[in-house]
């Protein structure tokens, strides 16, 4: 009983004396059309990295989703590890490759001004005691400014 309740106040100590970590942000800051044909496009996402903790945040890579108008049009994965430097921020792109023939043909239908986007997906940390940070982003695209 005696050893159960040193163990219990020997966790307690170590979880009172961890560093506290506050989770780091990740957020799209662009997304560029790179090249493509009707049937395959490329796209350079570009993505930033802010770290509020006083220790360096070791990134070995990402994957990402992006949704156009409800409709998954690209993927992408990067194995590019990076560092982010403590209470600073790093930016980060890849490249993703795309299929908008039907997201086009769903745009051809609609009398909309603008079109909804959704970018998903996850970096992957080297840390202990979180692995995955995951990242969720929507915005639209002005569909007048590709009229003018």
């Amino acid at each position: 009983m005696t050893q159960r309740v040193l163990l219990c106040l020997l966790m307690l100590c170590a979880a009172a004396c961890a560093p506290k970590f506050e989770r780091p942000v990740l957020t799209v800051s662009s997304v560029e059309l790179q090249s493509g044909n009707l049937f395959q496009q490329s796209f350079l996402v570009k993505f930033q990295v802010q770290n509020p903790n006083n220790r360096e945040l070791p990134v070995q890579g990402l994957h990402a989703e992006l949704d156009v108008g409800g409709q998954r049009i690209a993927s992408g994965v990067s194995n590019r590890a990076f560092v982010v430097p403590p209470m600073g921020q790093s930016e980060f792109d890849m490249t993703i490759t795309a299929n908008m023939a039907a997201a086009v043909l769903q745009l051809a239908n609609r009398h909309a001004d603008s079109i909804d986007y959704e970018v998903t997906g996850a970096a992957n940390l080297d840390l202990p005691f979180l692995h995955d940070l995951p990242f969720h982003q929507t915005g639209s695209f002005s569909l007048d400014s590709l009229n003018h």
